[in-house]
């Protein structure tokens, strides 16, 4: 059983006068997000639609997936043992979603799809699974989901090359002096620091000579560009629903199962279980071996409706974020100081997500005067990327660790990046026209009048 799902309705709240920014970007073939008529209150006194500028963090809901979640939630139920019709329905959904993930990356017939928490859950369950003495290449500017479950002595880190080539060769050199033994290289799809692409196919074809394998940190890319695990030719990839405007809590594992198969169960409990006696524990094989306990059915569902929904409009996706992409480096290049970051020397392909520093401003404190004065949510800090962050802060001449980061995504208007490259030179120029202090280590404004709305 399939719900029927109307996902493309919009209403205008009567009387408000105001544009339907979900009415237009539904003509335009970008799908609709909740929120995209929110309004915040400003320091300064009234208020303004929010400039939503940190995708690359966590997206907001898609409108398809809210509408979609509501419709099920009166048939959820358990999955797998539930007799009653609601749990048949629930289980249905469930599993067809590992069709859907298996479409939206082009996986092979084979692979499988475990459903998680998010990116870092996915990768500590690889983590797990590897044979032992496994080495595992990994460059150390990725972000700490991808950096950090690889422990001991086979895990080689190597720092970013200045070049796409010399990233391949690096690649190339550590697995020829690698020990015999299954290997294992991973590497990210965007980065999360600059949005940079990184050159995933010539790394993957560069491991099947050493005959090793490949695990593709998905996280920032797969909201953005179609991924083909077939063409890429790698072995796994790691997803987050809260990346791909799905923000209910599930995540996915997709690749070879032979690993995961193999390996101890992620976690001990009910439904990683075939039999359970009084001396023994026979555990399942399948993808449930590493889905004990109750499953997040919701959170599944959601990120499935919106793997479905990026896959019919991917054109639209990426031509409109490239154009407001454009708009925005051109727009930071004009104000004085700003010092954009990047991994590679040489232009490359990229997604949304531009990170930089200002000389003379503490990107905390930018952050806060640009969410506090002019409604604009960015991100500042290192960005869970902290070896990244430190070197390239030091490449652009930034005297700390930390950067501003802006990232575009289907909330983002040509307004919004007009916005904040016009709050920039202003604050540039003029500074701030509240005072501000850090409170428990960041920046905040002084007697901030604002109130947080009743249900927090």
């Amino acid at each position: 059983m399939t719900l029927a799902i109307d996902r493309t309705s919009t209403t205008t709240p009567a009387g408000t006068g105001r544009v339907n920014r979900a009415e237009v970007v539904a003509a335009q073939g970008i799908p609709a997000v909740a929120g995209a008529s929110l309004r915040v209150p400003l320091v300064t006194g009234g208020d303004v639609g929010y400039a939503n500028l940190d995708h690359a963090a966590s997206a907001p809901c898609l409108d398809a997936v809210r509408s979609a979640v509501d419709e099920f939630l009166p048939w959820y139920a358990s999955v797998h043992r539930g007799a009653g019709f609601a749990s048949q329905v629930s289980t249905r959904l469930y599993e067809r979603t590992r069709d859907v993930l298996r479409e939206f990356v082009d996986a092979r017939r084979t692979d499988t799809v475990v459903f998680t928490r998010n990116t870092t859950d996915s990768f500590n369950l690889l983590a797990r699974s590897l044979p032992r003495h496994t080495t595992v290449v990994v460059f150390d500017t990725e972000h700490h989901a991808a950096l950090l479950p690889w422990q001991g002595p086979n895990v080689r880190r190597l720092p970013t090359p200045r070049t796409r080539l010399a990233a391949v060769s690096a690649v190339d050199e550590a697995l020829a002096d690698s020990p015999q033994g299954p290997r294992l290289v991973v590497v990210t799809g965007a980065s999360n620091v600059t949005g940079e692409l990184l050159p995933v196919a010539e790394i993957a074809a560069v491991a099947r000579k050493h005959g090793a394998r490949v695990a593709l940190d998905g996280a920032q890319l797969a909201p953005h560009r179609r991924i083909s695990l077939r063409e890429l030719d790698v072995d796994y990839v790691a997803l987050s629903g809260h990346k791909l405007y799905a923000p209910f809590g599930a995540g996915a594992l997709i690749g070879r199962a032979d690993w995961l198969r193999a390996a101890r169960p992620y976690l001990a409990g009910g439904g990683a279980t075939k039999l359970v006696t009084e001396d023994a524990v026979v555990w399942n094989t399948g993808p449930e071996r590493h889905e004990a306990g109750s499953p997040n059915t919701v959170g599944v569902y959601a990120l499935g409706v919106a793997c479905e929904t990026l896959s019919r409009n991917w054109d639209a996706v990426v031509a409109h974020e490239q154009v407001l992409l454009t708009r925005l480096r051109k727009g930071l290049e004009g104000i004085p100081g700003c010092a954009e970051l990047r991994l590679f020397d040489a232009p490359v392909d990229r997604v949304g997500t531009v990170s930089f520093v200002v000389d003379g401003f503490d990107p905390g404190w930018l952050a806060a005067v640009l969410s506090a004065e002019y409604g604009i949510g960015v991100r500042d800090g290192a960005f869970c990327a902290h070896v990244a962050a430190k070197r390239l802060i030091g490449v652009a001449g930034g005297d700390g660790r930390q950067a501003v980061r802006v990232s575009l995504g289907l909330g983002s208007t040509e307004e919004h990046v007009d916005r904040v490259v016009l709050a920039l030179r202003q604050i540039v120029a003029r500074g701030a026209r509240w005072e501000y202090a850090k409170v428990d280590g960041r920046w905040a404004p002084v007697g901030d009048p604002r109130e947080l709305p009743p249900f927090c």
